[in-house]
């Protein structure tokens, strides 16, 4: 029996699940830390990482044998550290907003389209890693000149843990420096900001060994969404997934990259099998259920609310919620967008409020499921929102979809440790061992309860509140 670890490193929590050959899980270990946050400055010791790692790493260990570990992290927390790989100051992670004057110049100079065209990035924003390069050398330049490596998250840990200086190139998708459609580092970009390839790590796909830890062989992973997509079962073109968790994220594999469009916000990243997929989000979600229950239903709990929504007919007799308590991202770019109750009447109870929170993310979804022009037929579900039996039908009614949901909750750590086993020939491909371990839980199918009136209620009320 093989034993395979996967780890999920995300923005404020680090875990860790060993799995072994059969898809079971064996073991969890999770780390939580805080982030260093002032004003637009967002920060964490990149030491903490390795740090929390390899305590996670450690207590696994102590009780189990791991054969073989891959890591998937977010794609822009960036750390950059000297020629010995020291690094020369706190990571600086991906919400990190210093670098917009940096963004808006790099937009200036190479204009939209050809950033897209080249990183599959149709706007240029402070959270890329190359608009927090051009911050350092422009406001720090005695560190700029020490730096002789530049590590994304995933990248540190391989080279804590190996000493080979790597990275993948799904993680890379969204540093503006790499040219997804070449498949190099995208060098009239290096120019632009006076880094030297050298500083850079060496490309490698995903799931492909690059040597070992104690006797650990460690596998390059993926991005996080793609590591999910593949614990979720996403890994063939026209599958779809979903997470309602804190932000609401789709995940969708593509065989092209699309073209060009000016109206629209949606990334491409580049997949873990070299095509492509389309990662989009909104950034409320299961969050605004929380605000809802944190702010206004003290002493309650999630199951109550939820008991309460099932009492609300659908499209709540007359009120829509907009969701946008922190500004919207996709389809419809706004971030000064705000929230808001509309069509309240005295009739109306907390019930019909819960249920309007999570009708507006089913509606957010359908609106997102529109761009792609043709019909989904089945939709797999996860995150938080996918425990609510309720939500899924809704989900299940507005979009016209199955709905699925799945019996491994941890699908990152999972995607994670099928290639790790995939690096070391446990399982022959990674969509063998995805159509393998992604077993189901529940199925929603559409019940022929009509949300159209409420959906075109949402859709105007989102014209009036955000712009078309």
């Amino acid at each position: 029996m093989k034993y395979l670890l996967g780890a999920d490193v995300g923005t404020s929590a680090l875990k860790a699940v060993l799995f072994d050959e059969t898809g079971a899980t064996v073991c969890s270990v999770t780390k939580d830390y805080t982030l260093q946050i002032q004003g637009d400055t967002v920060e964490y010791p990149a030491e903490g990482y390795w740090r929390l790692f390899k305590e996670a790493l450690d207590e696994i260990r102590g009780q189990y044998p791991v054969d073989a570990l891959a890591i998937d992290t977010q794609c822009e927390t960036m750390i950059v550290a000297d020629e010995g790989g020291t690094p020369l100051c706190n990571a600086i992670v991906w919400l990190d907003n210093r670098a917009a004057s940096q963004a808006q110049e790099i937009a200036e100079h190479f204009g939209e389209r050809s950033v897209y065209e080249h990183t599959g990035q149709p706007e240029i924003t402070a959270t890329w890693p190359a608009c927090k390069l051009l911050w350092l050398r422009q406001n720090r330049s005695e560190l700029w000149k020490k730096i002789g490596k530049v590590f994304l998250l995933e990248d540190y840990l391989l080279y804590r843990l190996t000493g080979e200086f790597v990275t993948e190139r799904t993680l890379q998708s969204s540093s503006l420096y790499y040219d997804i459609r070449a498949g190099r580092w995208w060098g009239e970009m290096l120019s632009y900001l006076q880094l030297p390839e050298t500083c850079l790590p060496r490309l490698c796909d995903s799931g492909v060994v690059i040597g070992s830890y104690e006797g650990i062989t460690v596998v390059t992973g993926a991005m996080d969404q793609v590591a999910g997509a593949i614990g979720t079962g996403i890994v063939r073109q026209g599958d779809i997934s979903e997470m309602t968790g804190t932000t609401m994220t789709l995940f969708v594999p593509m065989g092209e990259m699309p073209p060009y469009r000016a109206d629209s916000k949606i990334p491409c990243h580049v997949n873990y099998d070299g095509k492509y997929c389309l990662p989009m989000w909104s950034p409320t979600a299961g969050i605004a259920f929380k605000w809802f229950k944190n702010q206004l239903c003290e002493g309650l709990d999630y199951d109550a609310l939820n008991r309460m929504a099932t009492q609300a007919p659908a499209g709540c007799e007359g009120l829509t919620f907009l969701p946008y308590l922190s500004g919207s991202v996709m389809p419809r770019y706004n971030p000064d967008a705000r929230g808001a109750f509309l069509g309240l009447t005295m009739a109306h109870t907390r019930g019909h409020m819960v249920r309007a929170i999570f009708e507006s993310v089913a509606y957010m979804l359908r609106e997102h499921l529109s761009h792609f022009g043709s019909q989904v037929t089945r939709i797999r579900s996860t995150g938080g929102g996918a425990n609510s039996p309720l939500w899924c039908q809704i989900k299940a009614d507005v979009c016209g979809t199955e709905i699925v949901t799945l019996k491994n909750k941890e699908t990152a750590c999972l995607g994670s440790a099928i290639l790790a086993g995939v690096g070391i020939g446990v399982f022959p491909s990674v969509e063998a061992a995805s159509d393998r371990f992604t077993a189901t839980e529940r199925v929603y199918t559409p019940s022929g309860t009509s949300y159209e009136e409420p959906y075109r209620r949402f859709l105007a009320l989102e014209d009036q509140l955000i712009g078309k």
